[in-house]
């Protein structure tokens, strides 16, 4: 019985060996095959304020892109970044909305409900306060090269409209550290599997070293059945 036992016990632990380590892989291969997300850096923030209401709360967790090795970020008018604001004298990043890039005219006039974008209202239903697009007067056109960023609680953020007297609150593209993204779930399956083959692949290691002591330890002698004459007594 010890030894079958020992050996079930070696058997399941080459299973689970086996199964940990193609679990490892598959988890490895999803995520290098998931996208090219495998080239791509991302990034976990904690939001430290309320300036990204509704979008972001404080204490809230954000996912950025911080892209691929070498290349920049493909950044469009309304999406949100991480970028630094050393220009403004500031040595944090700062999460922020891009609502004009270079070229453009983004403008807010006293008494309106919306900002213009090169004279045309620009609808932005992301902002917490629909009624309060701005809480200073500008008009800045966004030279070639630079954004300009807002918050979405545009009632309680620092960002480009109250630093107009440095290149009319612009900053340059160049600024821009990482992109706001979905979690990405690709990698948090991959890593989920890496995880779980990992401690499937322990538990097989634990108990192929149990297995290979059982194995090692010598039975203990048999006793003879009660009241049977025991080797080599005479009758």
């Amino acid at each position: 019985m010890e030894r079958r036992r020992g050996r079930r016990r070696g058997i399941t632990a080459i299973v689970l060996l086996v199964a940990g380590g193609l679990l490892v892989l598959g988890g490895t291969a999803y995520g290098a095959m998931s996208g090219g997300h495998s080239e791509v850096h991302y990034e976990k923030h904690r939001i430290p304020s309320d300036h990204m209401r509704p979008t972001y709360a404080a204490g809230d967790t954000g996912w950025f892109s911080m892209g691929a090795a070498g290349e920049e970020l493909e950044i469009g008018r309304g999406d949100v970044v991480l970028a630094s604001v050393s220009e403004w004298g500031r040595d944090h990043l700062m999460l922020s909305r891009v609502v004009a890039r270079g070229g453009d005219r983004i403008e807010h006039r006293r008494g309106e409900s919306t900002l213009r974008l090169n004279g045309e209202p620009l609808d932005e239903p992301y902002i917490l306060d629909l009624s309060v697009p701005a809480v200073v007067v500008f008009d800045v056109t966004v030279p070639e090269g630079r954004m300009f960023l807002m918050g979405d609680n545009r009632g309680n953020s620092a960002d480009s409209s109250v630093q107009l007297s440095q290149d009319g609150g612009t900053l340059p593209l160049s600024a821009i550290r990482g992109e706001a993204v979905v979690e990405p779930t690709e990698l948090v399956v991959a890593g989920g599997l890496q995880a779980f083959g990992a401690v499937v692949f322990l538990v097989g290691g634990v108990l192929g070293i149990v297995a290979l002591v059982a194995h090692r330890r010598k039975p203990a002698p048999a006793w003879p059945a009660w009241g049977a004459p025991a080797p080599g007594a005479s009758d």
